[in-house]
């Protein structure tokens, strides 16, 4: 130890005084404060890496404007300039000087502090540290009343000066972003987008391509997110960007009459109540195809299926089953609304993006019970499809069959149609044809057909049948229907419940009456 040194006498006494010492007995232990105030330009810059896309941070952004009661707000990009920049104007209540201030500083909230219902802010950071993830230079400018202030916090100053110093402007002279505070509000501009501009420094033209890319991503995001605020139920907001006002996305569907919807339940914890509801998609044919493709959004159904976290009517979580269950085909329809207020913050984890959470113990067997009774529903549900869709009394084209666990499709050999053809051949072709529809089972193409569903299982489609083709199942599966003994009168019926005919009935019902009526 380095103080042993120091002490005189044998070393007997001196490992008697280091004993002494590290039981705290010799030696006074003395405290002292120090100054230990972090250098500015280092933590500035740090909080740029937090983690914030353009889609985040912007709909951070848009979280203080809800918060500061805004009925509209303006998404205004310039792209295309030497100088590009994005603004997000509100009309909420606005800021004095103090407020504003307060709300550039760092952590300006502590998230323990109790917050108004409404309030969607968490740490205090998001206005900074969104801002910082996009751009080196932020601008506030807020009007209250008739004062109207700025603020601004430059990336490039703060590592020159190494300071905590505010840049403040009594009666800013913007006039574009003044114009559009013609009463309270507050505009947060975005300049030097050295991040947003993907490092684009000399070409300006692939800059602006790289910037409205980002915004196209960044608008799904705030469609779906605030989607609950746009629709105009707790209260109306009203969102633009670039002049354009933005549709809502609801990943429920619930305004589709085909949805279905079950009842809610509710969840009651010492800091509020956790509210539970299942829902079901309608099928992909009963929504056009631009619903379809806008619910499912970027990365289709199959990843979109599961929970959808709300805070304060704000989607924080859009999908996944946060580990209480698997993502298949048989569930992509699938959707757990489940709703908290801010409160639970700290239960849920809820991080500085408001893009992340983690199930608190107390609701996870809650959650997990109704999960696996809603998805137990879901995948009965497809599996009687899929049982009739195999089922023998339909003389279908292909029989499943299950051995050693596994499931296999073949060709059904018995199907009227094969057996018909088979028939007309001569005795010497006859095995070889049966070896052809056999070659024809073993070479499905299971890899591309998986992968196929996995992607985009709708766009998976039966090649339609032509007349001839239609033609010829009507008199080969029409003809063994009535050697069975069904009556002339029930064979049209039994045609039309069968996959082939139903699929193609505007073509195989003039060609079933004109074959009965030849009879």
């Amino acid at each position: 130890m380095s103080f042993v040194a120091s002490f005189a006498g044998d070393s007997h006494e001196r490992e008697i005084d280091e004993l002494d010492c590290v039981k705290g007995i010799t030696v006074e232990q003395s405290k002292r404060r120090v100054d230990a105030t972090p250098f500015a330009s280092s933590l500035i810059e740090g909080h740029r890496d937090i983690g914030y896309s353009i889609e985040t941070a912007i709909a951070d952004i848009i979280d203080n404007c809800i918060t500061a009661k805004a009925r509209r707000v303006d998404i205004v990009a310039d792209t295309t300039s030497d100088d590009p920049m994005l603004a997000i104007i509100d009309d909420g209540h606005g800021m004095d000087d103090v407020e504003l201030i307060d709300a550039m500083r760092l952590g300006s909230k502590n998230p323990l502090d109790v917050r108004h219902a409404k309030d969607l802010g968490r740490f205090g950071l998001g206005l900074k540290s969104a801002s910082f993830s996009q751009c080196r230079r932020l601008t506030v400018i807020s009007r209250k009343g008739q004062k109207v202030t700025s603020a601004t916090w430059d990336l490039d100053i703060v590592a020159e000066r190494n300071d905590w110093k505010l840049e403040i402007t009594d009666n800013p002279l913007d006039i574009d972003v003044l114009d559009r505070l013609s009463g309270s509000g507050t505009a947060v501009i975005w300049e030097k987008l050295d991040r947003l501009g993907g490092g684009i420094a000399n070409d300006r033209k692939k800059r602006a391509e790289h910037i409205n890319a980002a915004l196209v991503s960044a608008e799904h995001h705030i469609r779906l997110v605030f989607h609950r605020f746009l629709e105009g139920n707790r209260p109306k907001l009203r969102i633009f960007l670039n002049g354009r006002a933005l549709q809502p996305i609801d990943p429920l569907a619930t305004r589709s009459p085909a949805c279905q919807i079950e009842p809610e339940e509710a969840v009651p914890l010492s800091q509020g109540a956790v509210t539970i509801q299942c829902y079901t998609l309608p099928h992909h044919k009963l929504m056009t195809e631009a619903e379809w493709l806008e619910v499912g959004g970027p990365e289709g159904h199959l990843r979109s299926q599961g929970i959808y976290l709300y805070r304060g009517d704000r989607l924080i979580i859009a999908g996944g089953w946060m580990g209480l269950a698997r993502q298949t085909e048989l569930t992509k329809l699938c959707r757990v609304r489940v709703d908290i207020p801010n409160s639970m913050d700290a239960l849920w984890k809820i991080d500085v993006k408001k893009a992340s959470a983690q199930l608190p113990p107390a609701v996870v067997t809650r959650l997990r019970r109704v999960i696996e009774s809603f998805l137990g529903t879901s995948r009965r549900v497809y599996r009687r499809r899929g049982q009739k869709l195999v089922d023998h009394d339909r003389l279908p084209l292909w029989v499943r069959m299950q051995q050693d666990g596994r499931v296999i499709f073949r060709p059904n050999l018995d199907h009227p149609t094969f057996q018909q053809f088979e028939h007309q051949l001569p005795e010497a072709y006859r095995a070889g044809f049966q070896t052809c529809l056999k070659l024809l089972g073993s070479g499905l193409p299971i890899d591309a057909l998986h992968a196929d569903l996995l992607g985009n299982a709708e766009a998976v489609v039966e090649d339609m049948p032509d007349e001839a083709q239609v033609r010829e199942m009507v008199e080969a599966v029409a003809a063994t229907l009535l050697d069975a003994g069904i009556g002339k009168t029930k064979v049209k019926e039994v045609l039309q419940g069968q996959d082939f005919f139903r699929k193609a009935w505007p073509l195989a019902q003039p060609l079933i009456d004109q074959y009965l009526e030849d009879l």
